[in-house]
């Protein structure tokens, strides 16, 4: 897949992951597992990318004694999610068209 329609994906996947209520990067990653892998390395940095572009903010909270990160989804990346179903939308025409001779005639 291309690296850079991956990182897009990744990017929306991370803010669906949090859209409803705040959460953490454990938290996140076990929430994307069923649909898709990534890592701590890879969440991380896309967490950084998003909160740069302000797609989310982050706020810090003790939990067990420790500081925990909770990230919240701004206005920005629930605009971001929904364009990205407008885009998907058209992704999805290209691909009947490029797979429309793999289709058994009717």
């Amino acid at each position: 897949m291309d690296i850079q329609l991956k990182r897009g994906l990744l990017d929306v996947c991370v803010l669906a992951a949090i859209k409803d209520q705040d959460s953490y990067g454990y938290r996140i990653i076990k929430d994307m597992k069923p649909y898709i892998e990534i890592s701590e390395s890879t969440l991380y940095t896309i967490l950084k990318r998003l909160e740069a572009a302000h797609m989310l903010t982050v706020r810090k909270a003790e939990h067990n004694g420790r500081l925990r990160k909770y990230y919240h989804i701004t206005d920005e990346g629930l605009g971001r999610i929904e364009d990205f179903k407008q885009e998907w939308r058209e992704v999805m025409s290209i691909y009947r068209f490029v797979t429309k001779e793999d289709e058994p005639d009717e």
